[in-house]
C-alpha cells in the first residue's frame, strides 16, 4: 500500500453510514408523502402539458396500441432505454479513445 492512502477510521466510517442513513430517510419521507395522495412531489413536464391541452380543448390523435400497466413500468422502460443509451455511448467514445491511442503510438518511421 502506498503511504498517501489514508484510511477513514471507525469516527470517518460512522459519519458515512450516518450520511447514507439520512438520504435514505429523507428519500423515505418525501415518496411516503407523495404516496399519501398529496401533490404529486415530482410530476413530469409530458403530464402537465397535456393537462394543460386537454383543459384548452383539444384531443388526441391517437391512443397508444399498449399502454403501460402501471407509472412503474413505465418507469422501468424509460430507466431501460437511458441505460441502453448510455451503453452506445460509452461504446462510441471507447471506440473513438481507442482510435487515438492506436493512432498516437504507431512510430511515423516505420
Amino acid at each position: 500500500m502506498r503511504e498517501s492512502t489514508q484510511t477513514l477510521g471507525r469516527r470517518g466510517v460512522a459519519l458515512v453510514v450516518a450520511a447514507i442513513v439520512l438520504v435514505l430517510v429523507v428519500a423515505l419521507y418525501l415518496g411516503g408523502r407523495a404516496a399519501a395522495g398529496e401533490e404529486e412531489a415530482f410530476g413530469g413536464s409530458d403530464a402537465a402539458a397535456t393537462a394543460q391541452l386537454e383543459e384548452a380543448g383539444h384531443e388526441p390523435w391517437f391512443e397508444p396500441l399498449m399502454p403501460p400497466a402501471g407509472g412503474e413500468i413505465e418507469s422501468g422502460l424509460f430507466a431501460l432505454q437511458a441505460g441502453l443509451g448510455g451503453l452506445a455511448l460509452g461504446y462510441v467514445f471507447g471506440r473513438l479513445k481507442g482510435r487515438r491511442t492506436r493512432t498516437e503510438t504507431v512510430d511515423p518511421r516505420a
